[in-house]
């Protein structure tokens, strides 16, 4: 959020990085919802169309600004990913889910503590030489 109360998405690179909530709500990647996905968003505006009919004109604008992938990628199968059900059917999916630690949770609220995922077994076997 910035200072002035607009919401703005990091992920944008490319249209107007200042989103609602109502986009946030059908952006790919929470329908990917996979810890393996990296990647970065376009927010497309339709342009209004100007018609122009039996001496009347109207202005058509009815679209919505929707958010697609600008750039993404699949960090556990090194691929690129252009569709949010390309990771569908996926058996390495891993869903994203918020980290609980008990430990966290008895000291109270955790404030900006982030708590680092915890260590893959093929890399504590390796430093444990």
């Amino acid at each position: 959020m910035a200072k002035d109360g607009q919401i703005i998405c990091s992920k944008v690179v490319e249209g107007d990085p200042e989103v609602s909530p109502n986009l946030c709500r059908d952006c790919p990647a929470q329908a990917v919802d996979c810890s393996h996905l990296r990647f970065s968003l376009r927010l497309s505006s339709p342009s209004p169309l100007i018609v122009r009919f039996n001496g009347r004109t109207e202005v058509w604008d009815d679209d919505p600004p929707h958010l697609s992938f600008e750039h993404a990628a699949c960090a556990a199968r090194v691929s690129p990913i252009h569709d949010p059900r390309a990771c569908a059917g996926c058996s390495l999916r891993q869903p994203l889910q918020p980290a609980t630690d008990p430990a966290l949770e008895s000291q109270g609220p955790p404030g900006r503590v982030v708590p680092f995922p915890a260590r893959e077994p093929a890399l504590a076997a390796a430093g444990a030489d």
